[in-house]
């Protein structure tokens, strides 16, 4: 029987050039709960508890609001953005 595990892909964001080519590929692609599992990736890459207190948000909250099943607000989305230490932008398709 073959043992299957659970990929976590913040484990394999290893640099600052990983994560944002991963944010890029998700933000290019514009599906929102891509965008919001990308941005917990990253998050966890760079440790959830500084972001937390980076966002002022609580970290359970952004655990779920930044997993595949969640739904953040743009605020968190914003929020996240900057203190992973970017910006969101306007660019026309």
């Amino acid at each position: 029987m073959v043992k299957l595990i659970e990929w976590d892909t913040a484990k394999h964001l290893r640099n600052e050039e990983e994560i944002v080519d991963y944010l890029e590929v998700a933000f290019e692609d514009g599906d929102p709960k891509l965008i919001a599992r990308a941005l917990g990736d990253a998050a966890r890459a760079r440790g959830m508890l500084a972001t937390a207190r980076k966002t002022k948000l609580d970290r359970a909250g952004l655990y779920r609001s930044l997993s595949k099943n969640g739904d953040p607000k743009l605020s968190t989305v914003s929020k996240v953005v900057h203190s992973l230490g970017y910006r969101l932008a306007l660019a026309k398709a």
